[in-house]
């Protein structure tokens, strides 16, 4: 139930039904369907609106004509209650749209501290990690997986559905990206290849020379050497990096890949 303690402007439209935390902000013309929970310290500023069985928890802040939880475009929708969850402190800028998941009792779920920016998309039952980077314009189908602190770059790139997008790996700009991007790599062009392994990202994010030796010994070992994923995955469980907590996660990664690796670049 709406709680009226909640800073409402009184122009905004907040459905008795909604869930609001006493501290919520809902700014001039936003509008608040039923079924909504805004969780803490939440932030809807003029003109946005959030829809649905849609949760967001504390400290997630919603910019003017973002549109969060409305009904998924797949055309197999047939009806029910999906929905979207979303986790702590996360920012949505202008126009982001994120929709519900297609069928009942599913949803399109969304980490803690991720960062869309305008014009962003994120499709039907997809799954954001945590501290996720998407600029301008990046459009995320149905069904795409994003590990936590993937960067991808604006200008319209776009992940074909049920992709999946590794941990710390980074997708530059404008790109297409047609299958699966490996953790910790760089992918870059349209369609997208990859292009190295994510240095600077990984130098940002903390690791040490022995990690980032070890992200060059996948990188080199399933992109320079020749070798199909199988006897590329052979080489890395013979290698002395085998039970590194980044070969593991590469490997893991490169086991569950349905659409494929995404290709290197000659």
């Amino acid at each position: 139930m709406l709680k009226m303690g909640a800073n409402i402007h009184s122009t905004a439209i907040v459905d008795p039904a909604a869930n609001l935390a006493d501290d919520v902000e809902v700014g001039p013309y936003a509008v608040i369907g039923a079924g909504v929970t805004l969780g803490s310290g939440c932030k809807v500023w003029h003109h946005a609106s959030v829809w649905g069985n849609t949760t967001l928890g504390e400290g997630c802040e919603i910019y003017p004509y973002a549109c969060i939880g409305m009904q998924t475009q797949d055309l197999k929708y047939k009806g029910g209650d999906p929905g979207v969850r979303i986790g702590a402190r996360n920012v949505f800028r202008e126009y982001v749209t994120i929709n519900a998941a297609t069928n009942d009792g599913e949803y399109t779920e969304i980490g803690d501290d991720n960062y869309l920016l305008a014009y962003s998309h994120v499709g039907h039952c997809c799954k954001l990690g945590n501290h996720i980077i998407a600029s301008n314009g990046v459009a995320f189908a149905g069904h795409v997986t994003v590990g936590d602190y993937a960067g991808i770059g604006g200008g319209g790139t776009a992940i074909h559905q049920f992709c999946q997008i590794g941990e710390h790996s980074y997708i530059g700009g404008c790109s297409k990206v047609e299958q699966d991007i490996p953790p910790f790599l760089l992918g870059d062009g349209h369609p997208a290849k990859i292009r190295m392994f994510n240095k600077v990202g990984l130098e940002r994010a903390g690791f040490s020379q022995e990690q980032l030796s070890v992200v060059k010994f996948l990188f080199k070992t399933f992109y320079r050497e020749g070798l199909n994923r199988q006897q590329a995955i052979d080489v890395v469980n013979g290698s002395q990096y085998k039970d590194t907590s980044e070969a593991v996660s590469f490997l893991s990664f490169a086991h569950r890949s349905e659409r494929g690796l995404t290709g290197g670049s000659k």
